[in-house]
């Protein structure tokens, strides 16, 4: 008994775990490393909370979001209004689209370029998000052509028999072949044309 506690002494004793340390060599300790994983993740978070929270915004901050968030609903409604307008009462909106009529060239150039600036932005991460997407979609398609072939072979069709879909003629023939390859059903026949 005195042998195999001092050979456990060696190996566990002084609150250490000599086979546990060896093997943290080759392989991480799984608890310490979820337990690393949740403090970066709680640092990273508290960091992001610090640098976007909506408590540490000035007044300045939030009145230069409120009129970021105004342009495209203001466009929006305001041609539904000039369609609603035009309907209502054409007179009035033919005189406001014969001032439209003078605004010069250059100007229109301007205003088209302000504005796709404007929606450019917000077109470009929409188009990468769904690049993303994409991507990701793409990824499962090995996984759906799999499940497809598993699918396929799980079908109820008789076997040898084929698909003859719409086609009369050929559903005769395939039930003519399986009649012929039955010998029951051919003793029948001549027992029944005797």
């Amino acid at each position: 008994m005195g042998l195999i506690d001092t050979l456990l002494g060696v190996v566990f004793g002084n609150g250490r775990n000599a086979i546990a340390e060896t093997a943290e060599v080759w392989r991480e300790n799984a608890e310490a490393g979820a337990e690393r994983e949740t403090t970066l993740t709680g640092q990273v978070l508290t960091q992001f909370g610090a640098e976007f929270g909506l408590d540490n915004r000035g007044r300045f901050d939030r009145i230069m979001d409120g009129i970021n968030r105004i342009p495209r609903p203001a466009m929006a409604l305001g041609t539904l209004l000039l369609f609603l307008s035009a309907m209502i009462s054409p007179v009035w909106f033919a005189e406001r689209m014969q001032g439209i009529a003078l605004v010069p060239e250059p100007l229109w150039w301007l205003l088209g370029a302000i504005v796709s600036f404007y929606f450019g932005a917000r077109h470009q991460i929409k188009t990468q998000q769904f690049q993303r997407s994409i991507t990701s979609t793409l990824a499962l398609a090995p996984q759906v052509a799999r499940n497809m072939d598993s699918l396929r072979q799980l079908r109820s069709d008789s076997p040898g028999q084929a698909e003859t879909g719409t086609h009369a003629d050929l559903a005769v023939a395939s039930v003519e072949a399986a009649a012929r390859d039955n010998p029951a059903l051919t003793d029948w026949r001549e027992a029944r044309q005797r």
